[in-house]
């Protein structure tokens, strides 16, 4: 374009006019004392003249002779305020000086956003990381690249550098998530995802800490993010597992449990899917009964009810009795009270009714933990029980009750209260619960 060659001639006479003496040329050194540095090259076009004089600035600065070097560029600079290579010149001397500010403003109006300029946003991210600012001297580097990719070392530099900033970033999110700063430690986080989007563990780390902070279903999007990059991230399975089991959907939290065993089978693994397989059957029994929980006073059928299906492998292989009782029609624990009566773990009254709706008290309790201690122990066992030295301030000897008292306590499965039993005592529903949690346990059963 001869627009753009005559500017170029006039700048070479204007450079030519405003120096009287030219300096000799310097000979670079045989190693560079600041190989890092990257030259400032002219722009396509530039006289043969204006080439010498940049090699020849560019020599004195290589050779550490930054007063000269500072001349030369500052004579190229003031005859040309926009002649980019003239102030990243300047800009890598005042580096040398170990100026990075200084360095940084020369390196900045030597490549406006506009017009970016490799060279000096390479000197750029070299004054940034000199100032201990890794993530702006990681931008700049990264510009630099996106200008020219066949600079020399600097793809390698750029990787390294995000390696460290994206730690610092981790750094910094895993301390405020420590202190429970869950919107600082998400920025962070996200800073170090956009600094290294393929890395499966950063959006598996963020969704831990989204459901530390209650968000689960961010914890949930982020996991299968996570999954997206690295299929085989078992903890990022795991937690889809934990999240959508908290969320009732035990089919699908099954299968991301199933997919971690695959990849990397463990006991915890195993331990999660069986409580899931709970949940989920639990999940499906009738409302009565997930009710239980919250009432204040038990009932015989909600303890029948847990019995039947906590311990249903025990009571179906107990010897079966014949047994008629005729006020369970309808009711909604029907088939677990028959079944708890069968195997003998509850009374049918002699009037063939078992009286469902009836309270439960702590003496009905002991009965029935007394029979079904029989079920799951051996006898030796339960014999032993039954000679244990138990004394309670309210159930004498001589009470007919003691005796299922007496095994019921020293197989620890009830306990005294102040020495006391409480005979009378109404259950709640979160006892019975407990109770037949530890006689599930003693029959290798889970909760």
């Amino acid at each position: 374009m001869p627009s753009v060659r005559l500017a170029m001639a006039v700048l070479a006479v204007a450079v030519a006019a405003g120096c009287a003496t030219v300096p000799p040329p310097v000979t670079a050194p045989v190693a560079p004392q600041h190989p890092e540095f990257v030259f400032p090259a002219p722009p396509e076009g530039a006289t043969p003249a204006l080439r010498e004089r940049l090699t020849r600035a560019w020599q004195r600065l290589q050779a550490n002779d930054l007063a000269g070097a500072e001349k030369e560029f500052t004579a190229l600079a003031g005859a040309g305020r926009d002649f980019a290579p003239a102030r990243t010149g300047l800009g890598y001397v005042e580096l040398a000086r170990r100026r990075a500010d200084d360095a940084t403003a020369h390196f900045e109006a030597a490549s406006p956003a506009a017009r970016p300029y490799a060279p000096a946003l390479v000197g750029k991210g070299l004054a940034e990381l000199a100032a201990g600012h890794d993530e702006t001297a990681l931008a700049a580097f990264e510009a630099a690249l996106a200008v020219d990719r066949s600079l020399p070392d600097l793809a390698e530099r750029v990787a390294t550098l995000r390696v460290r900033v994206v730690q610092d970033r981790i750094g910094r999110a895993e301390r405020a998530a420590e202190a429970g700063q869950w919107d600082e430690a998400r920025a962070a986080y996200r800073a170090a995802i956009e600094a290294s989007p393929d890395a499966a563990f950063l959006y598996r780390d963020l969704a831990l800490m989204e459901r530390r902070a209650g968000r689960e279903e961010t914890a949930l999007e982020l996991a299968r993010a996570a999954l997206v990059h690295d299929a085989d991230d078992v903890p990022a399975h795991v937690l889809m597992g934990d999240v959508l089991a908290e969320r009732g959907e035990y089919d699908e939290a099954l299968a991301a449990y199933r997919k971690a065993a695959a990849l990397d089978p463990s006991p915890a693994i195993e331990t999660a899917m069986a409580r899931v397989r709970e949940r989920a059957r639990e999940a499906a029994l009738p409302a009565q009964y997930r009710d239980i929980g919250g009432r204040p006073q038990a009932t015989r059928a909600d303890l029948a009810a847990l019995l039947g299906v906590r311990l249903s492998q025990a009571l179906a292989r107990a010897p079966q009795q014949q047994v008629v009782v005729t006020d369970l029609r309808g009711h909604w624990a029907q088939t677990w009270v028959q079944a708890v009566a069968r195997a003998g773990a509850m009374e049918v009254y002699p009037n063939y009714t078992f009286q469902p709706g009836a309270a439960l008290r702590r003496a009905d309790l002991a009965d029935t933990v007394s029979r079904t201690l029989a079920l799951l122990q051996p006898a030796a066992t339960v014999a032993r029980w039954d000679r244990a030295d138990v004394a309670m301030s309210d159930v004498p000897a001589a009470h007919l009750a003691f005796p299922a008292v007496r095994r019921a306590v020293a197989s620890g499965v009830l306990r005294l209260e102040g020495g006391a039993f409480h005979l009378l005592r109404p259950v709640t529903g979160a006892e019975a619960i407990e109770v037949v949690t530890r006689l599930s346990a003693m029959a290798g059963g889970r909760r």
